[in-house]
């Protein structure tokens, strides 16, 4: 049977859910990211919902939190980003939810960046039609997608 995946806005007991996923070091190192520790995750959480330029959902697999897709605005662009949490990871969970933000949110050109490294997320923006614009020949550096209609 095929696992339900739907999007909500971000509820506060998310975070916790949220902070967990963060933490993982496996996850962490796929995004090349550097976990936070709790209190300025929570900080970071309460400034980008306080902000309503920033768009935040809530990734549910079968009525269970499974991870967040958000959307903001840069200087120069506005950005997607997700983060699922490992548990859910190869099932095609974060195309699904990224598929179902892309139509509730249409906003367009749609910017994602991703680690170089990680060839499940670039695919994953791939499949919800973004294309590549640029790589970077250093390590541990990102490859920029865009989505642009």
């Amino acid at each position: 049977m095929s696992e339900q995946v739907s999007i909500r806005d971000v509820e506060d007991g998310d975070l916790e859910v949220f902070f967990a996923h963060e933490s993982d070091p496996e996850a962490a190192r796929m995004a090349a990211f550097a976990s936070r520790e709790r209190e300025p995750f929570f900080a970071h959480w309460a400034r980008i919902r306080a902000d309503p330029t920033v768009v935040t959902n809530t990734v549910l697999v079968d009525g269970e939190v499974a991870g967040n897709v958000v959307s903001w605005d840069t200087p120069t662009h506005r950005e997607i980003g997700y983060w699922i949490g490992r548990s859910h990871w190869g099932r095609g969970v974060a195309t699904r939810a990224v598929g179902l933000f892309l139509a509730r949110y249409p906003h367009r050109p749609l910017h994602g960046l991703v680690a170089q490294g990680n060839t499940a997320s670039v695919r994953v923006l791939e499949k919800c039609g973004f294309h590549q614009l640029a790589t970077s020949a250093e390590p541990d550096v990102y490859v920029e997608l865009v989505l642009d209609a």
